[in-house]
């Protein structure tokens, strides 16, 4: 058994996570952070890092920095390589919903959803892949969502950008497996974090999500513990280019 054990192990690996100030990136941040990684968090506020940094313990460091600038993103490569190394595990949970509606969309508001949700997780990962291939080991993890296959109300530019995310999550598997990195996605269902607060703040709305579950609740965040440590360790090695849905059957009915 201990030897199962070990294969969900993240203990000494390096790991960066963007969007580690808030919601479901600081959750994942914190888990990596306790169950023994050496963790990076990437996020803007300087400030929700620091309570970040104070809430996970273990061996954290953190990097200031708006991830949706393509230009810098290989000067944040190289930053979040010095603390502890150049990663083994890449978190791409930073992310963004304009929730504007087909006929309201702008360009701006286009253009920076598909920059941070999409272009952002392919242009760090191509910084950062090279030394995952150098070790023959690498674990990328990028966040769907419902919307990668279900439309909604509002989130035709959101929606756009988590759909590319199932198929750059393919891409990259077809392109790095070969070399040991694995790629996959966790496709969250209903969790309430800064980003939903919306649907969470109409208690009509979260009951009716909730009864679209099979399960028939809406996710907490202890739910993601299991997925992103398995895709995260060596319990995965045999799984990539896959999106695993985390969100009690409701993309099921």
């Amino acid at each position: 058994m201990g030897e199962r054990r070990e294969q969900f192990s993240v203990r000494g690996k390096v790991a960066c996570v963007t969007g580690a100030s808030s919601g479901l990136g600081r959750h994942a941040a914190t888990v990596l952070a306790q169950a023994g990684a050496r963790v990076v968090g990437v996020a803007r506020r300087s400030d929700a890092l620091a309570e970040w940094q104070a809430e996970a313990g273990g061996e954290t460091s953190a990097v200031t920095c708006d991830v949706s600038n393509r230009d810098g993103l290989g000067d944040l490569a190289q930053e979040v390589s010095k603390p502890f190394g150049a990663p083994d595990i890449l978190i791409h949970a930073a992310g963004i919903n304009t929730r504007q509606a087909a006929d309201d969309v702008t360009p701006d508001g286009w253009d920076v959803t598909l920059s941070l949700n999409l272009s952002t997780p392919f242009f760090l990962s191509q910084y950062l892949a090279p030394s995952m291939k150098g070790r023959g080991w690498g674990r990328i993890v990028n966040f769907a969502s419902l919307q990668t296959s279900r439309a909604f109300p509002g989130g035709i530019a959101y929606g756009a950008s988590k759909a590319g995310i199932a198929q750059l999550t393919r891409a990259m598997a077809e392109a790095w497996s070969p070399h040991g990195i694995t790629a996959n996605a966790i496709g969250p269902g209903f969790f309430e974090t800064e980003l939903t607060a919306a649907v969470f703040d109409d208690p009509a709305r979260a009951a009716a999500n909730a009864a679209q579950t099979c399960i028939g609740r809406n996710g907490e965040l202890q739910d993601l513990d299991g997925p992103l440590l398995f895709l995260c360790s060596d319990a995965s090695a045999y799984v990539t280019g896959q999106v695993l849905m985390v969100d009690g059957g409701f993309t099921a009915k």
